[in-house]
């Protein structure tokens, strides 16, 4: 049986990174994770962040540039990430009363990642 292809693999370990990098530059701005990687029903939620009454659901997007990351992220994708979101709060009940936000966050090469609040 044939794993998956090297490509694949490059793809795969890139964006896990890039989950990385978007997580450290969230924490460098005072947040604090909650979930990574966080599978529902409905879809993947890469990232749930918190910082004060303020929770998140952050999408990552590695790309070769910031133009590229943004376009890469369609309406079919941010209504998944919002379903996903509603059954994840059904099952943390302590989270309802916070201020939700659907973020971006996107990764490039030799940059600092892009954090765009509310931008789901």
């Amino acid at each position: 049986m044939k794993g998956p292809s090297i490509e694949r693999q490059r793809r795969y370990r890139r964006g896990v990174l890039g989950e990385w990098a978007a997580l450290l530059a969230l924490l460098v701005k005072g947040y604090r994770p909650i979930g990574r990687r966080v599978a529902t029903h409905a879809g993947e939620i890469d990232l749930i962040v918190v910082r004060r009454r303020r929770l998140a659901f952050v999408e990552v997007k590695r790309r070769g540039t910031v133009e590229a990351a943004e376009a890469s992220i369609g309406t079919r994708q941010r209504q998944r990430i919002r379903r996903a979101a509603d059954i994840w709060l059904g099952r943390h009940a302590r989270y309802v009363d916070y201020e939700l936000g659907f973020d971006l966050v996107l990764v490039v090469p030799r940059r600092w990642p892009l954090h765009l609040r509310d931008a789901l």
